[in-house]
């Protein structure tokens, strides 16, 4: 089913909408109106893709009350497409939103910057949460910019980053005392230049966990990330929440240090890899630990033994996706009642 062109959902007022090049005219009268703006489109087609820089453009002249701003691509980008017109939209934007309280780029196919976290950091004052998490494989944001950002943003409590991104610090900055609480820390390491990534010491996990009791970590680890990286990303005073595992190379290894260093913290594990013995077995002995998981998903065909584990051993769990046997994609979970 084809997508709205685009399609988008904004409060106050609300409104689903489709059109092809120009603004229609009530939408522009609604633009001093929008407070949360969650925009789709795609960036293959052109009315659909030039429809959401002109609505983002307009926007930028009248986005003093814009609080929130999500956007989603659907389908695949042009190939070797940079995004110039969405990325300067954006910029221009976040310009002028001296309100923006969300920021959402996660599902943005293009590559981010220094110069737009930098903008956000000079227009947004007032930011809760940032996420530029986004999934490719290049990551041009550095940890001097995170650094101006965060003192730019004093009331951020959500940040999402890739990993190389991240420095020792940021995290210092982080755990500054006159620092608001902290709540999220959402890292995905896939790229090249997460796997260089300078080695983030434990002791500066603890001493932030130590001064935000309440942060969790969410860690993605792509397979672009060799072995002996996923072992420096996984310290043990990381406070890890939501793991997901999609390596090349060993599994076991992260599962088994998952269970020993995150058992009092992990609430939600997924996994990506081939099946063995050896996985299963590693699957059993972490459920017999992390007795707070919510959420267990593998992608890979289990024995018995690994569903009656997490049933016996995981009261609080919420869903899970743990075939016995193969059967045709995609997998749906399985919500416990």
């Amino acid at each position: 089913m084809r997508l709205p062109t685009p399609f988008l959902h904004c409060s106050n007022p609300s409104c689903d909408s489709e059109w092809e090049g120009i603004l229609p005219p009530f939408l522009s009268v609604c633009l001093d109106h929008i407070h949360n703006l969650q925009l789709e489109f795609e960036p293959s087609r052109k009315p659909s893709r030039q429809a959401a820089t002109e609505l983002l453009i307009a926007l930028a002249d009248r986005a003093p009350g814009l609080r929130g701003l999500s956007l989603e691509c659907h389908g695949d980008k042009p190939l070797f497409d940079a995004g110039r017109d969405i990325l300067d939209a954006v910029h221009a934007l976040c310009g002028t939103a001296s309100e923006l309280r969300h920021l959402d780029l996660r599902r943005l196919p293009f590559t981010l910057d220094d110069t737009l976290v930098l903008q956000v950091a000079c227009g947004c004052p007032e930011l809760r949460s940032l996420f530029l998490d986004n999934h490719t494989l290049v990551d041009s944001v550095g940890p001097g910019s995170v650094l101006k950002l965060l003192a730019a943003c004093p009331r951020l409590r959500t940040l999402g980053l890739h990993l190389a991104s991240l420095s020792h610090a940021v995290l210092d900055a982080l755990a500054e005392p006159d620092r608001a609480p902290f709540a999220l820390l959402a890292l995905r390491c896939a790229s090249p230049e997460d796997a260089r990534a300078s080695p983030l010491p434990d002791q500066a996990w603890a001493a932030l966990h130590c001064r935000h009791p309440g942060l969790t970590v969410e860690l993605e680890l792509e397979p672009a990330l060799p072995a002996e990286s996923v072992m420096r990303v996984l310290q043990p005073a990381v406070p890890v929440a939501t793991l997901r595992l999609n390596l090349s190379g060993d599994t076991i290894g992260p599962l088994r240090f998952a269970a020993c260093h995150y058992a009092t913290t992990l609430r939600a594990l997924e996994v990506r890899a081939s099946a063995s013995s050896e996985l299963d077995t590693a699957l059993e002995e972490l459920a017999a630990l992390c007795a707070g998981l919510r959420e267990i998903h593998c992608f890979c065909v289990v024995r018995t033994s690994v569903l009656d584990a997490f049933r016996a051993h995981c009261p609080r769990l919420r869903s899970y996706t743990l075939k016995l046997k193969r059967e045709p994609h995609p997998w749906r979970p399985t919500f416990v009642r």
